[in-house]
């Protein structure tokens, strides 16, 4: 699972990169043929790790369930991050790698709720749903990519 953990780290270090210098105001536009912001596919993909990683696994998730109801499958932006706000989502982005992979060697995750994403993809242990949320993420930073370029 090393590995797994790896591309974790470096599909997040490449999303930190392809956002790098972008102001608040070009983090929440939503260009045409968009629903979502860039700020939002940041803030989702910490949700969704914590989501699929955590809570499936019966354990509680290690952010703020404000952020997991605003940024969740199925949501869309509906109010903008402040820089300080942004700031902590980044912070949490970037850190809760490290925690899942420490808690992944404790062993903390012992049990896994079966669930079917919407691609179809029945997730049915903790190494599916870490497996599975690398596909995810890498999806989101092509969706960041594209932003990008219209804002």
């Amino acid at each position: 699972m090393k590995t797994q953990f790896d591309i974790l780290r470096k599909v997040r270090e490449l999303t930190m990169k392809t956002i790098q210098g972008l102001t608040l105001e070009q983090l929440h536009a939503i260009p045409e043929g968009f629903k979502n912001n860039i700020a939002w596919n940041v803030a989702h993909l910490v949700v969704t790790q914590q989501l699929l990683h955590y809570r499936m696994s019966g354990k509680d998730c290690l952010v703020p369930d404000e952020l997991i109801e605003l940024n969740r499958k199925g949501t869309s932006p509906s109010s903008q991050f402040t820089q300080e706000e942004f700031d902590e989502v980044l912070e949490l982005f970037e850190g809760l790698p490290d925690t899942l992979e420490e808690d992944y060697n404790e062993g903390i995750f012992t049990e896994y709720n079966p669930y079917e994403t919407s691609t179809g993809f029945v997730l049915d242990s903790m190494n599916t749903a870490i497996t599975f949320n690398n596909f995810h993420e890498s999806l989101h930073l092509g969706v960041i990519m594209s932003i990008k370029k219209l804002v």
